[in-house]
């Protein structure tokens, strides 16, 4: 039986991995990467906050989901009194929003319009209802805010509207 030095082991692997042709070449390497503009945790709370307290104030109790540029959730709030659906609710328009890179209310607009979008419908984590808007840094999507609770199709996406507002300083500023 033979024995393994260990203290050869790294030098037997860094051969293997050579000889498999597995060398990062710097930027070459780096080259088959992509830099993702995506919004911040820090930011999308304070989106959030400002769209429920926007709601609020209009006298909605709603929850709000803002999700990062690959549709992941970065903040959810729901208002004391809320309906229990609101909460999955606005992470689906928000996660429609980024992954249809429109207002929700518009995707709805497109369907209505073009029986042939029918099956925007069966997308899975699409919900094709008003409250989710994209939010954008420049030309880039950077994340999307979904509000749900409001008592009609707009009242959502004004709050939407309002939690993007209070951002939308830092956002320019990328």
């Amino acid at each position: 039986m033979t024995q393994l030095n260990i203290r050869a082991l790294p030098l037997i692997l860094a051969g293997g991995i050579l000889s498999l042709g597995f060398v990062p070449a710097g930027p070459a390497f780096a080259a088959g990467l992509t830099q993702l503009p995506s919004l911040s945790s820090a930011l999308a709370i304070e989106a959030a906050s400002a769209a429920k307290e926007a709601c609020l104030k209009s006298g909605f109790r709603v929850s709000v989901t803002v999700v990062d540029a690959a549709g992941v959730v970065l903040a959810t709030l729901r208002e004391d009194g809320a309906a229990p659906h609101t909460v999955s609710t606005s992470q689906h328009k928000a996660y429609t929003a980024l992954s249809s890179r429109m207002p929700t209310s518009q995707a709805v607009k497109i369907l209505l319009a073009n029986p042939d979008a029918f099956g925007m419908r069966q997308i899975d984590g699409f919900l094709l209802l008003s409250g989710g808007v994209p939010i954008k840094a420049g030309d880039s999507i950077v994340g999307a805010i979904g509000v749900s609770g409001g008592p009609g199709a707009d009242s959502d996406e004004k709050c939407a509207a309002a939690g993007i507002g209070s951002i939308v300083a830092h956002l320019d500023a990328k």
